[in-house]
């Protein structure tokens, strides 16, 4: 996928992490944004380094390791504010 697309793909996947762990956080969209497309990173690194497949455009799955990496990075996140 190209940047682009994983700008896209990481929006949607910091949208659904926060619809799912909703709270208060700074930065608004443009923090969804790259909690997103840095949680979307990580989670298809780790799904492809645990062998649990590979990220290979937009479907269920890409878009489940996703949204569960930008949850992982939004807890992280809220974590590192708090302190």
């Amino acid at each position: 996928m190209g940047i682009l697309s994983w700008i896209v793909f990481g929006f949607v996947a910091g949208a659904l992490a926060k619809l799912l762990m909703p709270g208060k956080d700074p930065g608004g969209c443009i923090v969804t944004v790259i909690l997103g497309v840095v949680g979307a990173s990580l989670g298809g690194f780790l799904a492809t380094r645990f062998g649990l497949g590979t990220v290979t455009g937009f479907n269920m799955k890409s878009l489940g390791v996703a949204v569960v990496g930008a949850l992982v990075i939004l807890v992280a996140y809220r974590i590192v504010r708090r302190a």
